[in-house]
Order: structure tokens, then sequence, then C-alpha cells
């Protein structure tokens, strides 16, 4: 309770500071009414949601969601014009101890604030304040193909060109827009690749979130197959139940579903993709992730009947697998493919120029492609969106991936 007090009693401080930029700004009162009602509705909804409402868990309900979602995006504008007028304040405080001190008016008084200080601030919070509002609205749907192309001195020569596309941390549970999840179903069939390869976290804590849009996935087409591994999240741990039973339930539940859904999960173990009498070891782990992620993967049962000159595609949900355990191994996994990142759904990234996001301070490799030691991986930036319920600058990904054969000269 006490911390709720403090937390409370520091946003109405951050409220009231900010209403005097905005009556420096803006001379109508009911503009003044209008920010503060929508700072109390926020507020008020925020603390509803995480005391009296939604479910327990430490993953976010979708109500909690944009709870959180709009109190961030409101405490973004705050503290960025905060940031600016806290400087000037501290201006107007000493020229009036100047002015007390040294003035030859007896009268004391603070100068006044700047009108364009004010306006330049709110001006320069607006932007990230706009970008997470459309970040909730359209950015979390924004759906973008990247395609790569790879070249190996190894690939079997009937593999030159195979197609893969990637998709990773579909979140189903954080779903809201059925029509928007049908275009990105048919924007994965529309690139016909040869096999889909999905990396993990199907949904967010329960099999049921992916019920309703099961019949979407489940017309996924691919010609050599769906095939799928788990993620941290598909284990059911960030939520208490009441027994160990229902929990073993759930995730026997969603394994029945992928399959329901044609997907052929992996689950420490490998399939031959064959053509002709050539073939790819394509091998799938379950999570293993480090810190204090779970560590369910085991590499070598995984790969144990799989040669080491055979062609390797090893599917793993956190990229810290690789950095950790794969580009060491002695098998040599030619390719990786995982998620988990979602590149923190927040960044900047301008091909060529800049790539960007706070989680890269948490992962060295967190989005796109990656070579150590004759090895790539793909992290994928992830289909949907857990958390906050919005993409900025980090859109949604269907990963397209052609393998080559590289041509000796």
């Amino acid at each position: 309770m006490l911390r709720w007090i403090i937390f409370i009693a520091i946003y109405i401080g951050l409220s009231i500071y900010v209403l005097q930029a905005l009556k420096t700004v803006v001379k109508q009162p009911w503009a003044y009414y209008l920010y503060m009602g929508i700072a109390t509705v926020v507020l008020i909804n925020f603390v509803y949601q995480f005391t009296a409402g939604g479910e327990v868990g430490r993953i976010l309900s979708r109500p909690k969601s944009y709870a959180f979602g709009f109190l961030l995006t409101i405490l973004t504008f705050k503290v960025i014009t905060i940031f600016f007028l806290f400087s000037e304040d501290m201006f107007r405080v000493v020229t009036g101890i100047y002015q007390r001190v040294f003035g030859a008016s007896r009268e004391f008084s603070l100068p006044q604030r700047r009108q364009f200080l004010s306006l330049m601030a709110m001006g320069i919070a607006s932007i990230p304040f706009g970008a997470l509002l459309y970040g909730m609205f359209k950015g979390k749907y924004n759906f973008k193909v990247l395609e790569y192309e790879l070249e190996f001195d190894d690939l079997p020569d009937a593999f030159h060109d195979y197609r893969i596309t990637q998709i990773s941390d579909i979140h189903s549970g954080s779903f809201d827009d059925r029509e928007k999840i049908e275009y990105a179903i048919d924007l994965i069939n529309a690139q016909q690749s040869d096999a889909i390869l999905f990396t993990g976290d199907m949904v967010n804590n329960k099999a049921e979130e992916m019920k309703p849009w099961a019949d979407l996935f489940g017309t996924l087409k691919a010609k050599d197959g769906k095939f799928s591994v788990l993620g941290n999240h598909d284990y059911g741990d960030y939520i208490p139940w009441d027994t160990q039973e229902l929990k073993r339930q759930n995730l026997k539940d969603l394994k029945d579903l992928q399959k329901q859904m044609g997907f052929d999960l992996l689950l420490n173990e490998h399939r031959y993709l064959e053509k002709g009498t050539d073939k790819i070891a394509l091998i799938g782990v379950e999570n293993w992730g480090k810190g204090g992620f779970k560590k369910a993967g085991d590499l070598k049962r995984a790969a144990a009947h799989v040669s080491h000159d055979d062609f390797k595609i090893l599917m793993s949900h956190d990229p810290s697998h690789w950095e950790e355990e794969v580009i060491h191994d002695d098998m040599h996994f030619h390719l990786t493919l995982s998620g988990h990142t979602h590149g923190m759904q927040f960044g900047i990234e301008i091909p060529g120029w800049i790539k960007w996001s706070p989680v890269k301070w948490r992962y060295k490799y967190w989005a796109g492609i990656y070579e150590e030691l004759g090895q790539f991986i793909n992290v994928n930036r992830g289909f949907g969106f857990l958390g906050y319920p919005g993409r900025v600058g980090i859109w949604p990904e269907i990963t397209v991936i052609t393998l080559r054969k590289r041509q000796l000269t």
C-alpha cells in the first residue's frame, strides 16, 4: 500500500508540473481540464488493473497490457517535458536569488516561464507520445517480410534456392484484431516457401489462448511441412496453477493443438528434409536460455543421430543458447533460427545506417542475421507482442531465408 501511495503522489506531482507548462502555452481552461482528466483516467485504470482487476501472474493480461501501455505513454510525455522545464526552473531560481541579493528592487519574484521553452518541451515530448500510441494501435500489426540469402559451400545441390519462412513469438494471448492476423497468414503463404519453421512462444501462458486462432494458423502451407519448437512461455511457468497436473495438462494441450494445426513439434529431436538423395537435418530443441530462463533444451540428444557431415539447421527459441552452447559445439550447425527478444518491440532501424534497441544491452544477438565461426543465426523480431501492447520501430517480422550453394570459381 505504501508503494502505491508513493507512486500515486509522484504521478500527481508530475502531472501538476506539466500542467504549468500547458498553462504557459495554452490559455484555454478546457485544455487543462482535458489534460488532467486523461491523466486521472489513465492512473485510475492502471491502479485498478494491477490491484483488483485481471488475472494474476508475471505476464500481463490484455487489460493490464493496455493499462500499462497508456501509463507508459503518458509518463513518457511527462518525463520528457519535465526534463526540459526543470533546467529552466533551476535557472529561474538562481536568477530570482540573484535579484533578491543584488537587484535594485526590494521585491522578490521569479522570472516567468518562457513560453517558447514550454512549447518546445511539449512539442518534443509529443513525438514519443504519438509514437507509443501509434505502436499500440497500428505498429503492432505492421508486418514486414525480411528476405535474406545465405551461401554455403557444403549445401547439398538439390537445396540450392531452397526457401524457408521463419516466424516466432506468436503470443496469441495478446491478439485483438482477427482481420490483421488473417492478413499476416496470407502474407506468409504468399511467400510460397518450401518449409515453414516456427521458433517458439505460441502463447503467453495457456494453451486456450491459441484456440481462437488455431483455424487461421492451420491454413499455413508449405510443401515440405511446418515445424515448430517450444519457447519459454509455452510451458506455463509464469502463472500460478492449482496443481502440477493442471500445468502438465496445459502443456499437453498445447502440443496436441500444434499437431492439429499441422505443425511437427520437435522436442529435442530431428527430422530430415529430403530431395532425391540429398538431405538437410532439421534439429529442434526445447527452450534453453541463460540466466533464469528454462533450460529444457538438450542439444546432444536432439542431434544424437545426425551425422557430422550433414547440413544442419537448428531451431532454438533463445539466441543465448547459440552464444553459450551452439557455436562452440563440434557438430557445426550451419544455420540456427531463434526469436525470443522481440527486439524489445522498440527501437530504431534504418537499413544500412542504424539498428538499435535497448535490448542490445541484454542480448548480444538480438535481431537479424549474425555470423560466428562460419555459422549463421537469424534472430526473428517476433510475430506478436507482449507486455507493452504495441511496437515502435521494431516491426513484427516474417523472415524468408533462401539457401544458396556457393559457386566455386
